[in-house]
């Protein structure tokens, strides 16, 4: 078995290109598995994973649950919202509660940049950060990677445009970290006010139109406008926003006659994406990214718990 040289995967920022490979090829064989009748292995068999979500989600959690249980673990999802962590237990005082249980994996996502490293820190199991705060999101970028790789055989040498609201995407932190790691060319689109400030030092092309930034691109990836991440106002109206934002066929015609169409959900149609474009089944790879997020967790829960089974079985 090839190890993973990292006990944790709570972003992508330092992981190399041969380990980010690595992570890819793994999930490219569970794909296959994901795709067959007998979906399901015994690799976690008497493993527990914990999905603690302290935000909301649909497809990261369920991705998770999905990949846990197809490996055969047991899962337990951890409703915050009923939990006592909203009466006032801290984050210690839940991994303290938490390692009092053995757990094998735990799935974090949280809304404070910090928090699943602060977790990572007092737990004896592996983490999984599935999104914190502004900071990352290294799963998804993984599967997007993926997504890409599957369709036009390399990372090296693509043109990347991320377009949106870059100002507070964990998902474009991950992807630039993951795609300037595979050598491939990354750009930011979007208006000043949603660029980070000295968002050139991350090794990014910024542009504030569309014309110029989509121009000649291998993949268009938009991000949604984070509403409920922003105090005043970022964008002047919605209407505004999809007019000079907003990816239609129009403002795709000066990208590559091929280029592919990516969104890592949930989408506001109308508002960064428009829907004709979104559903174009020959370019659009929104579904392929929703289902190569499964073999993607799939792998990383293979990785990061193999020390701990090799222990055993040793």
């Amino acid at each position: 078995m090839t190890r993973f040289p990292h006990r944790h995967l709570l972003g992508i920022e330092g992981l190399s290109a041969g380990e980010i490979s690595l992570v890819l090829d793994l999930a490219d064989s569970y794909v296959e598995q994901s795709r067959s009748r007998e979906r399901k292995s015994q690799l976690l068999d008497g493993r527990t994973v914990v999905n603690l979500f302290f935000e909301n989600s649909t497809r990261t959690l369920t991705s998770f649950e999905l990949a846990a249980k197809r490996l055969g673990a047991d899962v337990i999802n951890m409703a915050v919202q009923s939990s006592s962590v909203k009466k006032g237990e801290t984050l210690i005082d839940t991994a303290m509660t938490l390692n009092a249980m053995h757990l094998d994996a735990l799935v974090v996502r949280h809304a404070e940049s910090g928090a699943v490293k602060l977790l990572s820190d007092k737990v004896n199991c592996a983490v999984l950060n599935a999104g914190d705060g502004h900071h990352e999101h290294p799963t998804q970028a993984l599967l997007d990677a993926l997504a890409i790789r599957r369709r036009l055989g390399r990372l090296e040498g693509l043109v990347v445009a991320i377009c949106g609201d870059i100002l507070h995407s964990r998902v474009a932190r991950s992807n630039i970290h993951l795609l300037n790691a595979m050598g491939a060319h990354v750009r930011v689109v979007a208006p000043p006010t949603l660029l980070p400030s000295a968002i050139e030092r991350l090794g990014v092309e910024v542009h504030h139109t569309m014309k110029s930034g989509l121009k000649d691109a291998d993949i268009v990836m938009m991000l949604r406008l984070q509403s409920e991440r922003m105090s005043g106002q970022y964008v002047p109206s919605i209407r505004e926003y999809f007019y000079f934002f907003g990816l239609d066929y129009e403002k795709l015609a000066v990208a590559k006659p091929n280029a592919l169409i990516m969104h890592p959900g949930p989408m506001n149609r109308g508002v960064e994406i428009d829907s004709e474009v979104a559903d174009d089944f020959k370019r659009s790879m929104i579904l392929d990214q929703v289902e190569l997020g499964v073999a993607v967790r799939m792998a990383v829960l293979d990785l990061l718990t193999r020390p701990a089974r090799e222990g055993r079985a040793a």
